[in-house]
């Protein structure tokens, strides 16, 4: 640690040191897998909310992407599952890492956001819990930050893959 370096700052450092060395070792993974299945694409890595972020986007706005998204982005499910596994395969460590292709996720969620803000307003004006549609974890992660940024609660309840989230009434 260096003179005026606090302990907090040094473990922010090593951690956005790991998170980028996971963006890396990723986007490897996924350049191998791009090249196997010919398909063009650029790979995006960042870090967001303490975890990496990787995204494979494509110039041309090929159709050629979405075969790795799949029906109701269960391809993309597959291959983030695939890419933490790589990432724990070098790191020792599991992976947290976010996979979006062809902006599939960052679409979701928009559209995720703006359900829990409607759902958030229903439960606010009839004072009754809001129950949704089952959902993925991901899914579930932005419904609860967008009826949070609303000044509510909410909880996941049921099995997978039949969790689903419910906003609470102030």
């Amino acid at each position: 640690m260096t003179e005026g370096t606090t302990p907090a700052a040094a473990e922010g450092a090593d951690t956005l040191t790991r998170l980028e060395q996971e963006g890396e070792i990723a986007a490897d993974y996924l350049e191998g897998l791009l090249d196997i299945a010919d398909l063009d694409g650029d790979i995006d890595m960042d870090v967001e909310a303490d975890r990496a972020s990787v995204s494979i986007i494509s110039d041309t706005g090929s159709r050629d992407l979405q075969k790795l998204v799949g029906r109701d982005g269960e391809v993309l499910e597959a291959l983030q599952e695939l890419t933490r596994l790589a990432v724990h395969r070098e790191t020792g460590d599991r992976s947290r890492l976010m996979l979006d292709i062809a902006g599939y996720r960052a679409k979701k969620r928009s559209e995720l956001s703006e359900l829990g803000a409607k759902a958030a307003a229903e439960a606010k004006s009839t004072g009754e819990p809001v129950k949704l549609k089952p959902m993925t974890p991901f899914e579930r992660k932005v419904v609860h930050d967008a009826v949070k940024a609303a000044g509510l609660s909410s909880e996941s309840e049921g099995e997978e893959p039949q969790r689903f989230v419910v906003v609470l009434p102030a």
